[in-house]
């Protein structure tokens, strides 16, 4: 009996030993100015599969979103052949969408519970939402098409620079090598040769990208601090900034007295009416993945996601429809496709290192 009782235990050591040689690689990460102890494990490959997820919900929601943007913004209508031109109320009609839709699926069946968030971080972070976007729409009337392009691919630069000075993020020189590595691919990918020979950037339109650049960077480190401080969840993000950028819309349509013509703009050309319904309603669905990206994972992560859009899109229609692309944007998908493959990777890894 006392020799099987020894023959276990000896059974259970041999066990121990070969599960601790087994062990996986334990990585020392990076962020929000500390550094702790990761294990790559199967949590850490879940949460590879749910960022995809949501990266592809938000190129697909915002895909159907640009299509239908395009139809309400280019069409001419009647035998005048008018344009539309109230982009205040359109956005006025947008953000209602959107706070409405999160409320709603926030009390049926997706509840976070309480926010304890200050509302003062959702009156902040949706100034900088709006001024961010008017600024950056109003600058292209101003600059030249390259200065356009570089302007939108900086992004994620801008989220990284002012959270790290307003949000105590820290990023490893290697985070910074792979986002630029993104920036240049999307950059040369998305430049088009026949643009922006005829133009000239301003002072006042270049000025203008530097706000809205800086917007940006000021919404991510407001979002980071929500998540630090309070654990926001996505969809009281989602639907208080929403409804405050309402008040903020408001008001400028008050000012500009814009709604009426609006109004009777889309009952004299009832075509409108399914597609802002469609535009608002992908345009709420794509916010979803956005602001779940954003709790979950961080502005940075959903920065390069909104970013890398439109070379993913160019890369389905290359696929699906084979389109040609030339040689400065194959040479633009290799930077982009290695800036992603090593962020994912080694972008947030300080240290790595096999535990004993």
């Amino acid at each position: 009996m006392e020799q099987n009782e020894v023959s276990t235990v000896d059974n259970l050591k041999v066990l121990t030993e070969h599960r601790e040689k087994i062990r996986p690689l334990h990585f020392t990460r990076c962020e929000s100015g500390a550094c702790v102890e990761q294990t790559y494990s199967s949590e850490k490959m879940s949460s590879s599969w749910k960022v995809l997820a949501y990266a592809l919900g938000i190129l697909i929601s915002y895909a159907v979103f640009g299509i239908y943007q395009e139809k309400i913004l280019r069409s001419q209508y009647g035998e005048d052949k008018k344009h539309f031109t109230y982009h205040l109320s359109l956005l006025f009609v947008q953000c209602a969408t959107n706070a409405i839709f999160a409320q709603v699926v926030l009390h049926t069946f997706w509840k976070q519970g309480d926010d304890l968030t200050e509302v003062r971080y959702y009156v902040v972070g949706s100034a900088f939402y709006l001024g961010a976007m008017l600024t950056s729409f109003t600058a292209l009337k101003f600059v030249d098409y390259p200065t356009q392009v570089i302007a939108k691919s900086c992004k994620p630069i801008s989220v990284m620079v002012l959270g790290m000075l307003l949000a105590r993020k820290q990023y490893s020189l290697l985070k910074y090598v792979f986002v630029m590595l993104i920036i240049v691919g999307v950059s040369l990918f998305i430049y088009k040769d026949d643009h922006g020979k005829t133009e000239d950037s301003s002072l006042f339109g270049n000025l203008l990208l530097l706000i809205s650049l800086t917007g940006d960077g000021l919404l991510g480190a407001t979002q980071d601090r929500m998540r630090q401080e309070f654990h926001t969840k996505s969809l009281h993000m989602m639907a208080k900034i929403n409804f405050i950028a309402l008040a903020y819309v408001g008001i400028g349509l008050l000012y500009t007295g814009e709604l009426p013509a609006f109004t009777s703009f889309v009952q004299t050309y009832p075509r409108l009416y399914s597609e802002i319904g469609l535009f608002t309603f992908c345009s709420a669905i794509g916010q979803v993945f956005i602001y779940s990206t954003v709790t979950e994972f961080g502005p940075l992560v959903c920065s390069i996601v909104t970013t890398t859009r439109k070379f993913f899109t160019v890369i389905v229609s290359v696929i699906l429809f084979g389109n040609a692309l030339n040689e400065r944007q194959w040479f633009g998908t290799i930077l982009v496709f290695a800036g992603l493959f090593l962020d994912s990777f080694y972008g947030k890894q300080c240290v790595a290192s096999k535990k004993a």
